[in-house]
């Protein structure tokens, strides 16, 4: 019975903890997408002629986010289950937002005018067993040019 009530309490602790660092980090986006919206972010074909520019450089922005104890539950409870996995749905917005602002804030100190072909890749971290804590690495790369 202790192990339970143990169990359920860390369960608890994940849970709050997990939605307040959420919170805050979705918080920390949404202000730094405003201050950033000022960089227009444009995809080409490759048989599109691209913008002028007198110069351009590759940036890439990684992020590797975390879940918590809860969202690992749930997860767990949803591969026996199947279907929708909404707590890992955030997991992977957080991560490509993050990422391309990391990329946005990278060209906007070089002094970019656009960011051209902006590609995503993702994976997990720690392994296929399905144990302990899912994480996911989430990059972002594109052109920018001045």
């Amino acid at each position: 019975m202790e192990e339970i009530i143990f169990f359920l309490i860390l369960l608890g602790i994940g849970y709050s903890f997990g939605i307040v660092a959420e919170k805050n980090h979705y918080k920390d986006i949404k202000l730094r997408e405003q201050e950033t919206l000022s960089l227009a972010i444009a995809s080409f074909g490759a048989k599109q002629s691209l913008p002028d520019a007198s110069d351009a450089k590759l940036f890439v922005g990684t992020v590797v986010i975390s879940s918590d104890y809860f969202k690992t539950f749930v997860m767990a409870l949803r591969n026996i289950l199947g279907g929708r996995v909404v707590a890992y749905e955030s997991l992977l917005d957080r991560g490509r937002r993050e990422a391309l602002l990391r990329v946005k804030e990278q060209a906007i100190a070089w002094g970019a005018t656009e960011v051209l072909n902006i590609r995503y890749e993702t994976s997990t971290l720690g392994g296929n067993n399905q144990k302990g804590i899912a994480a996911i690495e989430v990059i972002a790369y594109g052109t920018a040019i001045r």
